[in-house]
């Protein structure tokens, strides 16, 4: 079981954290008070493996309470569970702005004004900030910058929960309205005019070997598996979760399926999604 704390100041961007941490498959529950960590942990655990990455969210919003997170997080490490502290900050004046940009109001009441709430709960969460396992200052960061850090802190661990959706579609149908690369593949040999292979798909290997049969077939495929591999690292750097490839042929049943198949398998190395959209209601 893997557990992760976010804390850190009201307005530096925990709620993009956990964003981050939910696409890479974390149980994230947020403002919860430090008291109940240790007996959630033990109720996560005897789940029996229901959820295996769990994040907390605890900050200043829950008052004086703050000030229990170490000791029950000191329960937490005795218990046996091991656990990863993340402290999100970011300076004063970069705060400030944000607050009034958003026009929220801040956690810690002061009737000294904005700067003085700031300042006051720096103060209440130095002891948390000197004891977390990674600190992530937000102040020059875009979303893209903070995502590659977070994969740095949980070393490239999003890359196992990256996912690459690979769907086959007919074009008679219409394009997916969800895809993020689309290749056209009517261009190569259509075994529908084939009586034999006709009404037979390309999960067959009678289809699959006519598609593949010309040498332009075979080159495409190699030309699409490196472009692919390629480019996934580059939407992972972005910070994207997944990639959705779309291959289409007329019908969405012979070779926009073949290569759909071939494509998926080459990415082994990533958790693959295959989906064959008209595979089912092509007749022609």
């Amino acid at each position: 079981m893997q557990f992760t704390v976010v804390t850190g100041m009201s307005g530096a961007g925990k709620t993009q954290v956990i964003r981050f941490l939910e696409d890479a498959g974390f149980f994230c529950m947020d403002n919860l008070p430090p008291v109940i960590i240790p007996q959630l942990a033990e109720m996560f655990i005897s789940i029996n493996g229901k959820y295996d990455k769990v994040a907390f969210v605890i900050d200043s919003r829950v008052g004086e309470m703050i000030g229990e997170l170490l000791d029950n997080l000191k329960i937490l490490k005795e218990n046996g569970y091991d656990y990863k502290l993340i402290f999100v900050t970011a300076r004063d004046e970069v705060l400030v702005k944000r607050y009034k940009e958003t026009r929220r109001i801040h956690p810690i009441a002061s009737k000294k004004g904005l700067l003085d709430s700031i300042q006051t709960e720096r103060k209440m969460m130095e002891k948390i900030y000197d004891e977390a396992d990674a600190v992530v200052d937000t102040s020059d960061f875009s979303l893209q910058q903070l995502s590659k850090r977070l994969r740095e802190i949980y070393n490239d661990a999003t890359c196992d929960s990256f996912s690459v959706n690979v769907m086959s579609f007919g074009f008679k149908f219409g394009i997916p309205l969800d895809a993020d690369l689309i290749f056209d593949v009517r261009c190569f040999a259509n075994p529908f005019y084939v009586d034999e292979l006709k009404d037979k798909t390309g999960n067959e290997k009678e289809v699959q070997d006519y598609v593949m049969s010309t040498r332009s077939a075979v080159e495409f495929m190699d030309k699409l598996n490196d472009m692919i591999k390629f480019l996934i690292p580059l939407y992972i750097e972005e910070g994207k979760s997944s990639l959705t490839v779309s291959i289409g042929c007329t019908g969405g049943k012979h070779r926009s399926v073949t290569m759909a198949n071939l494509l998926a398998a080459a990415l082994d190395n990533y958790n693959v999604n295959i989906i064959h959209r008209d595979i089912l209601r092509s007749k022609s």
